[in-house]
């Protein structure tokens, strides 16, 4: 009995990139503010790339609490994403040139996020990452931690709560 070619490593790292970008790609606000995501198989670090536009506070200067606060909702709701659908882009069910011509499943939507401040953020990159504490099918919890110099000295923490996207596995 014969088992399956596995796919070449670099197909499967094209199709994960490819998927990854059409989903970023249909979020705007993702490309305003100048969001990345660094993808290591299934974990990504998302990577707020410094521009003058988000300073809120010119004279210490710091990161403005609206810019913070939208980088960490964004990287819980794109690893959140992400994780739904790790399986679907995985398996081939998810095709990630319809999901670049727009064909892209529905995010999941935010019930509420709180963030806490730890301190000011400086006027350089900072990078998060999502734990997601519970994913359900109707509900998700995920807690995203964001750092600038050193990952152990937070500079913003938050916690989200979403309501899952009912697609019955179509996309």
């Amino acid at each position: 009995m014969s088992r399956p070619r596995p796919e070449h490593v670099q197909v499967v790292k094209q199709r994960r990139d490819a998927a990854l970008n059409a989903l970023l790609d249909s979020v705007p606000y993702i490309q305003f503010l100048n969001v990345t995501f660094d993808r290591r198989g299934d974990e990504l670090t998302a990577q707020l790339n410094f521009n003058e536009k988000h300073i809120g506070n010119p004279f210490l200067p710091a990161i403005h609490g609206g810019v913070t606060a939208a980088f960490l909702e964004i990287t819980a709701m794109i690893s959140l994403n992400w994780s739904h659908l790790w399986e679907r882009i995985e398996s081939g069910a998810l095709d990630p040139e319809d999901m670049a011509k727009g064909h892209v499943p529905r995010q999941p939507k935010t019930i509420d996020f709180t963030v806490d401040y730890l301190r000011s953020g400086l006027p350089r990159d900072a990078y998060a990452r999502a734990t997601i504490s519970r994913a359900g099918r109707r509900y998700a919890s995920v807690h995203v931690e964001a750092w600038q110099d050193h990952k152990d000295k937070l500079f913003a923490q938050g916690t989200g709560h979403f309501l899952m996207p009912q697609d019955d596995g179509k996309s």
